[in-house]
């Protein structure tokens, strides 16, 4: 998608410009016309608007316009990073709403959350964009759009900056792609930590309690591991959210920017640097996995933090190899 958005939009400045017919269009020429496309788009609707409310009551007809225009200049004025949140924003609230019916609970339980038990592999995908409660879908949105747009950022400046490789329209495709890699790799982590650590030391831990009460008999301590076992699989909750791939963009983007500052949603309300608050959120989800909280999915925390640290360093080169050997 980046290749193809990119080789549209030199074929359209060549065509418009003698000047690049001599020198390919760069980065910052590309995204320029970009962002004058989508303005002269919008002003178009509006006019679009204008004509079609014309025999509208002059009140209503001037808070519609107002309305649009309102909208419309935010949109316009938000980096492409944002822009592309707000769309995964969307996807998420959708997914939201289809929690709230009934009838489609026992679908959404089976095909939006990851059970690491349950042998479904798609699910680490779809698991992302799902969220049950309000609050995690509202922070998660948050942070998305906040993080989301510097690690957009972040990747332009990484691709632009250098110049062996050729120049991108835009990245929001490269944000795309570091997005959907986050969460599953962080989901990975938390089903690899599940599936090989907890559970068999859940199974081990429960079978010699229930080894204890029972005969000594093989036949009785083998049914009573049967059942323990299957007991014990409640114990590793399904998880969903895309608190992995926002971890995975809050590292990167204090990597990023480590001068910048940020405000949390919770004492201490006042701005902190945003590599100590960063360090904070990975030293407690640190001590969560040790102690073995279970209010949020800290191994899939910890994942996301370690991802996005190490595409801060890796990330933008090998995405520029996998994009040449495709092309």
């Amino acid at each position: 998608m980046t290749e193809a958005e990119t080789t549209y939009w030199k074929n359209k400045l060549i065509s418009v410009s003698h000047v690049f017919q001599f020198s390919s269009p760069t980065t910052d020429e590309m995204r320029k016309a970009r962002y004058m496309e989508l303005a002269n788009f919008l002003k178009e609707y509006l006019n679009y608007l204008k004509e079609q409310t014309s025999t509208w009551p002059g009140t209503l007809r001037n808070v519609y316009v107002s309305s649009y225009v309102s909208v419309a200049q935010e949109y316009l004025d938000a980096t492409e990073g944002r822009r592309v949140c707000w769309y995964i924003a969307c996807v998420n609230a959708s997914i939201f709403l289809a929690w709230k019916s009934r009838r489609l609970l026992p679908f959404m339980q089976k095909a939006f959350t990851h059970d690491p038990l349950s042998g479904r592999a798609y699910t680490l995908l779809t698991s992302i964009f799902s969220h049950k409660s309000f609050l995690h879908l509202i922070a998660n949105n948050m942070a998305l759009c906040s993080f989301g747009s510097a690690a957009t950022t972040c990747f332009y400046f990484q691709q632009r900056n250098n110049p062996d490789q050729p120049p991108e329209a835009t990245s929001i495709w490269h944000f795309v792609a570091f997005f959907l890699s986050a969460g599953m790799f962080s989901g990975l982590v938390s089903h690899a930590v599940a599936t090989k650590v907890l559970f068999p030391r859940l199974v081990a831990r429960a079978s010699a309690q229930a080894a204890i009460r029972v005969s000594p008999a093989a036949s009785a301590v083998a049914g009573a591991t049967n059942a323990t076992t299957t007991a014990t699989s409640r114990e590793i909750l399904p998880s969903l959210g895309a608190s992995g791939a926002v971890y995975a963009a809050v590292t990167l983007s204090a990597l990023a920017f480590p001068d910048a500052e940020v405000r949390l949603l919770f004492p201490p309300f006042f701005p902190i640097p945003i590599i100590q608050g960063v360090g904070g959120l990975v030293l407690l989800d640190v001590v969560g996995a040790i102690r073995g909280w279970k209010l949020f999915d800290h191994y899939a925390h910890l994942g996301g933090a370690a991802f996005g640290a190490v595409y801060y360093y890796y990330g933008t080169p090998w995405w520029n190899t996998v994009k040449n050997t495709i092309l």
